[in-house]
């Protein structure tokens, strides 16, 4: 979005009640923000984060019932009860995401089913919440000793919510932590291997959500001044994914849109239908169903997609040139033993996959390691960076046994990768995607990052990205989507992430894969350049002549066992090589 849309946006929504439009108008558009904080919520969790969840409205209850049930069973302040709503929101939120966010695939949303039930008929069945009645005569909101009521005085307050959520989660996503949450729908492999913790990020994003939605319900039980189970169940939850798809499920904006095109939709829908057809009944639900069918099909991004491209996203201003430079890890001394193999093994039931295999990396060097293909080469990747427990064995980085240790734990020691198959996150810059590299390297939370505290080690953070793409010869490309790129430049940029991470030891996981003649030239160049500089390489090569004419020792290995290690030179000549290879010494 454009950077005068939001605050004309935000005016016109803050001064719609001192405008002559009726009643109707201003009751619609408080239960738009009201659905647009849940929503908004639901865009992080599930949109950025990749984590479906189908209880939302539980929490929206949460709040509501929370507020009802302070102010008329025990007379506490409405004000108050905002703060224990959302006191009990994340409690409830971090006790149910260490459970469940610890699953994936159908599990995750099926759980969210299971506990937004248990959730909404605890509320339907407590005897002091009025079960399934609920809690009625509420009070309004006073604010100074004014009394908000429920139309025009309440929605300045609703439209101030959604409005700060909204700019909570732009600014969130726009950080360290932000770009930590995005790589979470990649899979959890890349973004531990740049030493984030996922399982903080999902519990970030959750209860993050929970709080938008207490803060929805609180508003929602004194706007409606009675509460009772129905607008939290799992029907309402489905609902509001509906809204986020349907506007754009990874859009802030195009949870507005959804908010607002149901909230109206629904309503005419309502008086529309009945008519129609000839009788009363939830005919918008069939409606509802249809559209989202023909959403998924042909708008997958949902309809902000095509509204957004009228609103293009500025290119972020390069203000990070005079930032200072993060802090740099003591470098290893050269011919130092930086890696040290010492007969790992891996067994996956049966089958054996590394047999005790044992090498060693001097500090400056450049090794290949080798072997056909099914030879055990990325499971010793894996082994040595954590990705994968060993059997039996030990592993040693600068003297220090890393055997047993997380891949984020072995990668904040020093040790940078990148993977067979490219993974990155293609819908943020190439800047983006390179800074998430750095990510250890910074300090500022979601707090900070929500306040805007984090501007100054931002720029540190993405100085030290641009110096790293510089570093590659990509700085030109720095500013476009990843996604976009070639397999080529997409490999550099893996590489320019790992080097961010200023690591002692860069493990390339077959890096010239897949590219042609001159990017495997170009990447070679890379590569000698890096070791000029100091950097020591663990390479995984298939093209021969790629690592044989970049590489100082080569181990190789067949069958998951250590074959031979020597020179490019010994290597060649050498018959079991040749057999590994060919089937035949001759």
């Amino acid at each position: 979005m454009t950077r005068w849309a939001f605050p004309v946006f935000a005016a016109f929504m803050l001064l719609l009640p001192a405008l002559p439009v009726p009643d109707f108008w201003i009751t619609q558009s408080n239960t738009i923000g009201l659905y647009a904080l849940v929503t908004l919520g639901l865009v992080l969790l599930t949109g950025v984060g990749g984590l479906t969840s189908f209880g939302q409205a539980a929490f929206v209850g949460v709040g509501a019932y929370t507020s009802a049930f302070l102010v008329t069973k025990m007379g506490v302040s409405p004000w108050l009860t905002l703060f224990i709503g959302a006191a009990l929101a994340v409690t409830i939120a971090l006790v149910l995401g260490a459970i469940t966010l610890r699953m994936s695939g159908h599990y995750l949303p099926l759980a969210t089913i299971a506990w937004g039930l248990v959730l909404n008929y605890s509320m339907a069945n407590a005897e002091g919440l009025g079960k399934y009645d609920g809690l009625l005569g509420i009070p309004s909101l006073h604010l100074f000793g004014v009394d908000l009521g429920t139309g025009r005085g309440l929605h300045v307050l609703i439209w101030l919510f959604a409005l700060l959520g909204a700019l909570a989660v732009v600014h969130l996503l726009d950080s360290r932590a932000g770009r930590a949450i995005r790589a979470l729908k990649s899979g959890s492999m890349m973004a531990e291997a740049m030493g984030i913790s996922t399982l903080r990020y999902k519990l970030v994003a959750f209860v993050m959500a929970a709080l938008l939605a207490a803060a929805s319900g609180w508003l929602f039980a004194h706007f409606q001044r009675t509460v009772n189970p129905t607008p939290f169940s799992i029907g309402k939850g489905i609902e509001y994914l509906f809204m986020v798809v349907l506007g754009g499920v990874g859009s802030v904006w195009g949870a507005f849109l959804g908010s607002g095109l149901v909230r109206i939709v629904e309503d005419e829908l309502q008086v529309l239908l009945p008519k129609l057809i000839g009788t009363s009944g939830n005919f918008e639900t069939i409606v509802f169903g249809i559209v989202l069918v023909v959403v998924l099909k042909y708008a997958p991004d949902g309809l902000w997609s095509f509204v957004s491209r009228w609103f293009p996203t500025p290119q972020r201003a390069r203000n990070w040139g005079q930032a200072a430079a993060l802090p740099a890890r003591a470098k290893p001394k050269r011919g130092e033993v930086l890696l040290d193999v010492q007969k790992v093994r891996k067994t996956f039931g049966g089958l054996v996959a590394v047999n005790d295999v044992s090498f060693q990396i001097h500090a400056g060097d450049i090794v290949g390691l080798i072997g056909p293909n099914g030879a055990g080469k990325s499971t010793t990747f894996n082994l040595i960076t954590g990705l994968l427990q060993l059997s039996s064995g030990q592993v040693k980085f600068r003297g220090q046994d890393i055997s047993a240790l997380a891949t984020r734990a072995i990668a904040r020691l020093g040790v940078g990768r990148t993977f067979q198959h490219v993974k990155m996150v293609p819908d943020m810059t190439v800047l983006e995607n390179v800074a998430l590299g750095a990510y250890y390297r910074g300090r500022a939370g979601p707090g900070m990052a929500m306040l805007r505290l984090d501007r100054s080690e931002e720029k540190q953070l993405f100085a030290e990205a641009e110096r790293q793409l510089q570093r590659i010869g990509m700085a030109d490309k720095m500013h476009e989507l990843a996604g976009n790129l070639a397999l080529g430049p997409q490999r550099l940029m893996e590489i320019a992430r790992a080097l961010a991470s200023d690591p002692a030891l860069l493990l390339l996981d077959e890096p010239a894969a897949g590219l042609r003649h001159q990017e495997k030239q170009a990447l070679g160049d890379v590569l000698r350049q890096l070791k000029a500089e100091g950097m020591s390489i663990l390479l995984v090569e298939h093209d021969m002549d790629f690592v044989m004419g970049l590489t100082d020792r080569i181990v190789v290995m067949e069958f998951g066992t250590w074959l031979m290690e020597g020179t490019p030179t010994e290597v060649q000549a050498s018959p079991a090589v040749r057999a590994a290879y060919l089937g035949t010494e001759h």
